[in-house]
C-alpha cells in the first residue's frame, strides 16, 4: 500500500476536527455534500481505486481556525505516490521537490527581508512547519484519484473549501491570504464579500496579495510574476503591524 494514500471513508469524518472548523462545516448542505463526497470515494475504494492523500483534513488538524494567520490556497493534491499529504504545495521532506515549490523557496530565499544572516540552509519540502505558526495550507479539492489531476474537481470540495475560507474571512484575527494564479484568485471576491457583509463588528484586518501561480509556466510571466512578487516579506511586515509574530518561512 503507498504510504499516503486514503483507505477507508471513516478518513472523511469530521469528528475529531476542533470546534470552530466543525462548525463552520455544520450547515445542513454542506454535510449533504460531505456526505455525497463520502459515498463517491467509498465507492471508488470499493473498486479499488487509489486515491490520495491519507488525511484529506490535515491542513485543519493542524491549524486550527483560531490560529489562521495566513491563507495559502492550492488547487487540489498532487496525484503520485508519496506526494500530497494534504497541505497545498507540501510533500514529505524525502520526496524530490515539486517545480511550483521549488519557485516558492526560490521566491523566499530572493527576499533578503527574511534573512538574517547569509547562511542560508536547504528548506524542507514538508511544510508542516509553516502550518504550525498559523499557516492555513487549503488545496481547494481535497483529494485526488492516482495519475489523474483535477479527477475529483467536481466531486462538490469547492462548496466545503468554500464554507472554510468563508469562515477564515469572518474570523476576528488579522490575516493575510496569498492568492496565486487565477484560481485562487477567484475567491477573492467572496472573501471580501464575506469580511465586509455580515453583521459582525469584531471581524478582523484583512490582507489579500495577489500574483501568477508559482508553476513553472507562470511564475515569471505576466504583469503578476509569482518571482519577485515579495508576498512572504510583505506578509511579515503586515503581521508585524498587527501585533503578531512573523512566519519562518525558510
Amino acid at each position: 500500500m503507498v504510504s499516503n494514500a486514503l483507505t477507508r471513508r471513516a478518513a472523511l469524518a469530521t469528528d475529531d476536527l476542533t470546534d470552530d472548523w466543525a462548525g463552520a462545516l455544520h450547515a445542513p448542505n454542506t454535510q449533504a455534500t460531505l456526505n455525497n463526497i463520502a459515498m463517491a470515494i467509498d465507492q471508488a475504494l470499493a473498486q479499488g481505486e487509489l486515491i490520495f492523500p491519507a488525511d484529506p483534513w490535515r491542513a485543519l488538524r493542524l491549524t486550527p481556525l483560531s490560529a489562521v494567520k495566513v491563507v495559502i490556497l492550492g488547487q487540489d493534491p498532487y496525484h503520485g505516490p508519496d506526494q500530497a499529504q494534504g497541505l497545498a504545495f507540501s510533500v514529505d521532506k524525502h520526496v524530490k521537490c515539486p517545480p511550483s515549490l521549488r519557485n516558492i523557496f526560490q521566491e523566499i530565499d530572493r527576499d533578503s527581508r527574511l534573512h538574517e544572516s547569509s547562511l542560508r540552509t536547504q528548506p524542507s519540502n514538508d511544510l508542516s512547519r509553516w502550518a504550525h505558526q498559523g499557516v492555513l495550507l487549503l488545496n481547494t479539492t481535497l483529494t485526488v484519484k492516482a495519475g489523474q489531476a483535477a479527477s475529483h474537481a467536481r466531486l462538490g470540495w469547492q462548496i466545503i473549501t468554500e464554507q472554510l475560507i468563508k469562515a477564515v474571512a469572518q474570523s476576528s484575527q488579522p490575516v493575510a491570504f496569498l492568492l496565486w494564479g487565477n484560481h485562487a484568485q477567484a475567491f477573492s471576491p467572496m472573501i471580501e464579500l464575506s469580511a465586509t457583509t455580515i453583521p459582525n463588528p469584531m471581524i478582523g484586518p484583512r490582507l489579500t496579495l495577489q500574483c501568477n501561480h508559482p508553476s513553472p509556466l507562470s511564475a515569471r510571466r505576466g504583469d503578476t510574476p509569482f518571482i519577485g512578487c515579495g508576498h512572504f516579506g510583505d506578509t511579515n511586515q503586515w503581521l508585524a503591524s498587527q501585533g503578531l509574530a512573523p512566519i519562518a518561512w525558510s
